[in-house]
């Protein structure tokens, strides 16, 4: 029975496969790795031992994670994705449910599912804000929040934040979007001993085929994380390519640029049907999904509370017209 459960909690990431044009599924971004930075990337990969282990615990990426947020090595963590982080965070505290606000990312139910963890589902409000999650802190594992959040893009309020943050139960800030957004919430890990915050180098830096994530807390919560994240989980060309990338922020911000400008155009095209965002992706109030795969341009479609949404990656800007342009001809037909 509890395999089923688990099966069913990963259904929703059945992967797409096919020859089609245009892929906005996966909220990848559209711009890969510069060939000159690649050609750098290599050239320092020449001088990497394949025959050796990394170091156990990815310090030199730390250092570098740590140095570009303004913390300690410390406080900070890394992993094979923040999927992995995530899957350590059910096992290092005690409780016995764990909270989320639906609809989020569906990897909190399916690790909480994997660990036989209850869940407490206590739904996003009609704007997609935080509700009475305070309500439910007693005794959780971990109270999950999700800004920007995926997959509706907003973010949520601080002082919402700082509220859950108060009642002393774990609190699990994914900020997996927030280079799209205007500010994080990342500087309160200063303040508050049960925050941990969740970052990934998959969207905003182009990186999603090297599997890099990586989590910023206190002290003593990165020591017990550290204690029980399986050894050497992070290969030594994940690390160096991710170390690498910090160097060429410059880069990445102008990338980050282009998507939030282009996300705003197809905001303005269709803001009757999309929803305002802060990531890399819109959700949309279109049941199109058929309609635009027909044509050869793939994007997400959404079960349960948001039937008959879509959520779009936002791609280059050709790709951007193609999708406008055929969903200019799905409301003319609808």
């Amino acid at each position: 029975m509890r395999i089923r459960e688990i099966v069913k909690a990963f259904e929703s990431y059945k992967v797409v496969e096919g020859n089609y044009r245009i892929w906005l599924d996966k909220n990848e971004n559209p711009f890969d790795v510069p060939t000159e930075i690649k050609e750098e990337i290599f050239e320092e990969l020449k001088n990497v031992p394949f025959n050796r282990y990394p170091h156990i615990t990815a310090d030199p990426l730390r250092e570098r994670i740590a140095e570009f947020l303004g913390f300690e090595k410390e406080n900070v963590i890394v992993g094979n994705g923040s999927d992995e982080l995530i899957s350590l965070l059910l096992k290092l505290f005690e409780g016995d449910h764990i909270v989320i606000s639906s609809p989020t990312f569906g990897m909190y139910d399916f690790f909480a599912k994997l660990e036989g963890i209850d869940l407490v589902d206590v739904p996003l409000d009609e704007r997609f804000k935080l509700q009475n999650v305070e309500d439910y802190a007693e005794n959780a594992k971990a109270i999950f929040i999700c800004s920007p959040n995926n997959p509706t893009g907003n973010t949520q309020e601080g002082e919402k934040i700082i509220s859950v943050l108060e009642t002393g139960a774990p609190v699990i800030l994914d900020e997996a979007y927030i280079e799209f957004a205007e500010g994080s919430n990342v500087d309160l890990i200063n303040e508050y001993d049960n925050l941990i915050v969740l970052r990934t180098f998959s969207k905003a830096f182009g990186l999603a085929g090297i599997r890099v994530g990586y989590a910023v807390g206190s002290e003593e919560i990165i020591n017990y994380l550290l204690r029980i994240k399986p050894p050497f989980s992070l290969n030594v060309i994940s690390m160096k390519i991710a170390e690498l990338m910090l160097d060429h922020y410059d880069v990445i911000k102008q990338n980050i640029n282009y998507i939030i400008k282009e996300r705003e155009r197809i905001y303005k095209e269709f803001k009757e049907y999309a929803y305002p965002s802060e990531a890399n992706f819109l959700l949309m109030r279109l049941n199109a999904y058929e309609f635009l795969l027909e044509r050869g341009i793939v994007v997400r479609k959404l079960g349960g509370r948001l039937d008959g949404h879509i959520r779009v990656t936002i791609g280059k800007k050709e790709e951007n017209d193609e999708l406008i342009k055929a969903l200019k001809e799905f409301l003319e037909v609808k």
